[in-house]
C-alpha cells in the first residue's frame, strides 16, 4: 500500500495550480539568472593553450569550428584513467542531440580532457558519440579552469575549485569498498585520490575580432542543468529518489 498522500481530482488540480505558480516564479527567476549570466564582463584569453584534436593540433580558437560562440566541457578522464568518469559519461549522453542544433546557432559544444587523444577517441567510439572532444594534455587549460590539480596540490591544502577554497585532504583516504570509490573512481581503473585530480565543470567562450574572451564557468551542483536523466526525475513520481551512486555507463547496465 502506497504511504503517500492521495487525493481527488479536485484536490490534485488545486494542489497543482500552487505548484504552477511556483514553476512560473522559478521559471521567471531562470530567465533572469540567464541575463545575469549573459552580463558578465569578457575577460580577453592571453596564454596560448594547445590542443589535441582529430584535425590535429589546434589553439583554443581553433576549438570554435569557425562560429563564435564555445561551450566547454570540461570531461573528468585524467592521463591515468582507463576510461571516462561514469558521472561525465551521464551527462555526455545528452551532448550530441544538442550538437547539431547548437552547430546552426552559432555554438560549438566541445568536450576537453588531459587523457591523451587516442585515449579519448577509442572511448568515444564505445560510447558511441559523435561531439567534438579535444585532449589538453601537456596544456595548463584545465588547470587553470579548475578541472585540475596535481598530486601536490591536492596534499599542500586548499584548492581553488567552483569560487571557493576546497582542502582535499580529508577525503582522499577513502575506504576501497566505499560505494562512491567502486562507483566513480572503479570504472576509471584510478586509485580515489588519482580520480579526484580532475573535476567537472563547464566553460563559455566567445570569439569577437580575433580575440577570445572568456564569459562564463560553472562547477558542481552548477552542472545539474546538463543532466538529461535529472531534469526528467525531478518530474518523476519519486524524484531522484537515491541513496547513492545509481547511474552507469550506458553500456553497463544489467541486461544490456
Amino acid at each position: 500500500m502506497t504511504d503517500h498522500k492521495t487525493g481527488t481530482r479536485d484536490e490534485w488540480l488545486a494542489a497543482r495550480l500552487d505548484l504552477l505558480r511556483a514553476e512560473k516564479e522559478l521559471t521567471r527567476r531562470s530567465d533572469e539568472v540567464a541575463r545575469q549570466r549573459q552580463q558578465l564582463p569578457w575577460v580577453q584569453i592571453d596564454k596560448e593553450y594547445r590542443f589535441e584534436t582529430d584535425k590535429g593540433a589546434g589553439s583554443l580558437a581553433d576549438l570554435f569550428q569557425g562560429r563564435s560562440q564555445l561551450l566547454v566541457y570540461h570531461f573528468m578522464f585524467g592521463p591515468d584513467y582507463t576510461g571516462g568518469c561514469p558521472s561525465c559519461s551521464a551527462i555526455a549522453d545528452g551532448f550530441d542531440g544538442s550538437v547539431v542544433h547548437l552547430a546552426h546557432h552559432d555554438v560549438t559544444l566541445c568536450a576537453v580532457s588531459r587523457a591523451p587523444l587516442a585515449k579519448l577517441q577509442a572511448y568515444k567510439r564505445r560510447m558511441g558519440w559523435g561531439f567534438p572532444w579535444a585532449s589538453s594534455l601537456g596544456s595548463d587549460f584545465s588547470y587553470d579552469f579548475q578541472t585540475a590539480h596535481t598530486a601536490e596540490q591536492q596534499q599542500s591544502g586548499p584548492i581553488d575549485y567552483n569560487f571557493t577554497e576546497i582542502d582535499m585532504r580529508p577525503n582522499l583516504d577513502v575506504d576501497p569498498d566505499n560505494p562512491w570509490v567502486r562507483a566513480m573512481a572503479g570504472p576509471t581503473g584510478t586509485d580515489w585520490a588519482t580520480y579526484r585530480q580532475e573535476s567537472p565543470g563547464m566553460s563559455a567562450f566567445v570569439l569577437e575580432d580575433g580575440k577570445v574572451y572568456h564569459t562564463y564557468s560553472t562547477y558542481a551542483r552548477g552542472l545539474d542543468g546538463l543532466w538529461g536523466m535529472y531534469q526528467w526525475l525531478d518530474r518523476a513520481p519519486r524524484g531522484r529518489n537515491e541513496s547513492g551512486p545509481w547511474w552507469r555507463r550506458h553500456d553497463e547496465y544489467d541486461g544490456q
